[in-house]
């Protein structure tokens, strides 16, 4: 379980294939203090098992169902993505309840200024718009986002100054696809 608060902007230094696996080995400085073998970590919002650690690296295994279904397939080398380490009972909760397990790929439409933020509307498969709940949450690339509008198959994210600098998003533009995790809360609505 995570919160959607990313804790560092990584860095993919390998990509290799073993079989049907491909291990995905990442430059981390904070995400690999105290990360040992076994733990999860979220990249891009996905739930990652690591299966190797360093002192500022960490290897992970993804199967091809892990990488059709995100934009994990797509990593290249040199690539930043998005971190966070699972959360610790006790800590404080930002953000909100965030699996690791990805509904969808979104794909962003529009980046357009407003004021001195950036917005971002995305497109899902119409199915999937019935969790989209204005000011709910929504994982995007693991950050976790309110949504502040929705319209017939997109919905509208508006990202602080702050945010922007601390993930993805500052590299992200139109035709970029983005893992889009549903709020928890709003899928088990839906599903009563």
């Amino acid at each position: 379980m995570f919160s959607g608060i990313v804790e560092e902007l990584g860095e993919v230094m390998n990509i290799s294939r073993r079989g049907s696996i491909t291990r995905i080995t990442v430059k981390a400085s904070k995400a690999s203090e105290g990360t040992k073998a076994g733990d999860s970590i979220a990249v891009n919002g996905v739930c990652l098992t690591v299966v190797e650690e360093g002192a500022e690296n960490l290897v992970f295994e993804a199967m091809p169902e892990s990488l059709s279904a995100t934009n994990l397939g797509s990593l290249r080398t040199g690539e930043k993505i998005n971190l966070e380490r699972s959360l610790m009972i006790g800590e404080r909760l930002s953000g909100h309840f965030v699996t690791g397990h990805v509904d969808c790929i979104g794909v962003i439409r529009k980046k357009t200024r407003v004021s001195n933020n950036l917005g971002f509307e995305i497109a899902v498969k119409p199915e999937f718009m019935k969790f989209i709940l204005i000011k709910g949450s929504v994982s995007v690339d693991g950050i976790s986002l309110t949504i502040m509008k929705r319209e017939s198959n997109t919905f509208w994210v508006y990202i602080i100054p702050h945010t922007l600098k601390n993930t993805t998003l500052g590299f992200k533009g139109p035709s970029d696809k983005v893992n889009i995790e549903f709020d928890i809360l709003a899928k088990r609505a839906v599903a009563v």
